[in-house]
């Protein structure tokens, strides 16, 4: 059994983990990490200490009335990609404990394909 690195936990609601194969589950925001544990598989977790998370990217649509997914960027391990029930209200809790310099916005299409001509 895991142990959870928290001792307070400010959110905790149901999310998918994207990587080969989706993992359904809860995502658990508290003061010391950001966890997500499987439902089904006790084995298949994740915990992220908020000293290893250098930034949290959400894809934004519709002038922000619509928030698909979020990834949270770390140091040593890379990117997970999560999505919750409301996606919005996650990304508030996680704002206390990641400084907003830190959480940005993806690049939507056509920010994307201008980037891509315009390189050199």
């Amino acid at each position: 059994m895991v142990e959870s690195q928290n001792t307070k936990v400010d959110l905790t609601t149901d999310a998918t983990w994207f990587r080969a194969v989706a993992s359904y589950g809860n995502i658990m925001v508290g003061n010391k990490a950001i966890e997500f544990y499987n439902d089904r598989n006790l084995s298949d977790y994740v915990q992220i200490p908020w000293n290893e998370v250098t930034y949290v990217v959400a894809d934004v649509h519709f002038k922000g009335k619509y928030i698909p997914r979020f990834e949270v960027r770390t140091r040593a391990s890379g990117t997970f990609i999560f999505t919750t029930k409301n996606n919005k209200k996650t990304l508030r809790a996680i704002r206390n404990y990641v400084p907003a310099d830190h959480m940005r916005q993806a690049l939507s299409l056509w920010q994307n394909l201008k980037q891509r001509f315009t390189r050199n």
